[in-house]
């Protein structure tokens, strides 16, 4: 293929900020985008797992800034962002990755675990893109990605409010990527299914539950981060310029049936 016209997925010179970075899906996203060239800011409530995993990128060769964020605080948000364009004077890639579950049936769901999770999975993931949108829009130029989920597609069982906040990340998503493309700035989302992590170790255990999973992913095994990383490395690039507004599900197939 003739250079000039191959995909690049290079991210060289590029500062990217991950949101949830001090474990799971965060940490190795900011991982794979400092494999790739990115310089990093990462953030999350812990500062102890976001020093471990800023060594860990330093040690790539990038550039790395942690900062001990909570993002249900809008002016943390802000100072957040303010403090990545003074470190870095920009913020090319922003992924919104920050996100918790509390799996209860709809009669069960109380006010506050409704609360929770949309001021985290959808109140917040606006905030944080609002903050970069403004850089992104005065630079002319960015790249969002919004960790959304399979359950923004399709329903299931005990998921009420995380079902609901996860649509609601799809339409936003649509909603920014309409609005700041004007700006050359492309929102997309990756929505996976569910992924065999440390985390959710305990979950499988429950062969009923293991089997319902695995009896509706057609390619027959759960995910990997690695298989949500390649998503995010893609979306990140400039291989995928003219792809704007596009929910990404990395699901092995679930949401075809």
């Amino acid at each position: 293929m003739d250079k000039k016209t191959s995909p690049s997925f290079d991210l060289t010179g590029k500062v990217a900020l991950v949101t949830g970075a001090g474990r799971g899906m965060g940490y190795d996203f900011a991982l794979a985008l400092a494999e790739y060239g990115a310089d990093l800011v990462i953030c999350s409530r812990t500062l102890s797992e976001l020093e471990k995993l800023r060594d860990e990128i330093l040690a790539r060769g990038q550039r790395a800034l942690a900062i001990q964020t909570d993002i249900t605080r809008i002016p943390e948000i802000q100072a957040m962002v303010a403090q990545a364009v003074q470190a870095f004077g920009r913020i090319d890639i922003l992924v919104n990755n920050a996100g918790i579950n509390i799996p209860e049936f709809a009669v069960d769901v109380t006010e506050e675990s409704w609360d929770r999770v949309m001021n985290i999975n959808l109140k917040a993931l606006f905030f944080c893109a609002q903050a970069v949108g403004k850089v992104m829009i005065a630079q002319k130029g960015g790249k969002i990605i919004n960790i959304s989920s399979q359950t923004g597609t399709v329903a299931i069982p005990r998921r009420a409010a995380y079902c609901s906040s996860k649509g609601g990340v799809n339409q936003l998503t649509k909603l920014l990527a309409l609005e700041w493309a004007p700006y050359n700035i492309n929102v997309n989302a990756v929505a996976p299914t569910f992924l065999e992590t440390p985390f959710t170790e305990p979950m499988f255990k429950d062969e009923t539950f293991r089997s319902y999973v695995l009896g509706n992913i057609p390619l027959g095994r759960l995910g990997k981060t690695s298989d949500v990383s390649g998503a995010v490395i893609y979306l990140a690039s400039p291989a995928s310029d003219l792809v704007t507004g596009h929910i990404l599900l990395v699901d092995g197939g679930w949401t075809i049936h």
